[in-house]
């Protein structure tokens, strides 16, 4: 079935699902320490394990990754329930705040730990789609 032929709730859906298990993967890379492989390159400006191993990988003991899969699981939550006035609010702070975070991330990375996440900046862009998705009012 063909992008067009989905529904913005069911695409919606489709990028949290992709939002959780990419998150999920780079949590597990972050909790078993490098014992589970990274498929991302570790030399030069794109550098997975610079980024997933620097202080700003973490809030408190939470890998960031792991509040990724929160974030996701949280968004996915809101898309089931019917769009009613609080609802369609509560939707879109929640990826208001996503993105604002992903922008802050994005930050981080160029000029903090001065390296790229091939597998962060794919859940940045998710996060940036489902923004739009979410607050273009295409969601019922």
């Amino acid at each position: 079935m063909s992008p067009a032929r989905l529904g913005p709730r069911a695409i919606a859906g489709v990028l949290c699902v992709l939002g959780v298990l990419v998150s999920a993967y780079l949590t597990l890379v972050e909790v078993t320490q490098g014992r589970m492989p990274l498929a991302c390159p570790t030399v030069g400006a794109i550098n997975c394990e610079r980024v997933l191993t620097s202080p700003q990988s973490t809030i408190g003991p939470a890998p960031v990754s792991a509040l990724g899969v929160a974030w996701f699981v949280v968004l996915g939550a809101l898309l089931v329930v019917p769009g009613a006035g609080f609802v369609k609010t509560l939707r879109s702070a929640w990826v208001l705040a996503g993105l604002a975070f992903v922008l802050y991330f994005v930050y981080a990375e160029l000029f903090l730990v001065g390296a790229i996440c091939l597998w962060c900046t794919v859940t940045h862009l998710l996060v940036f789609a489902l923004c739009l998705l979410v607050l273009g009012g295409t969601l019922p």
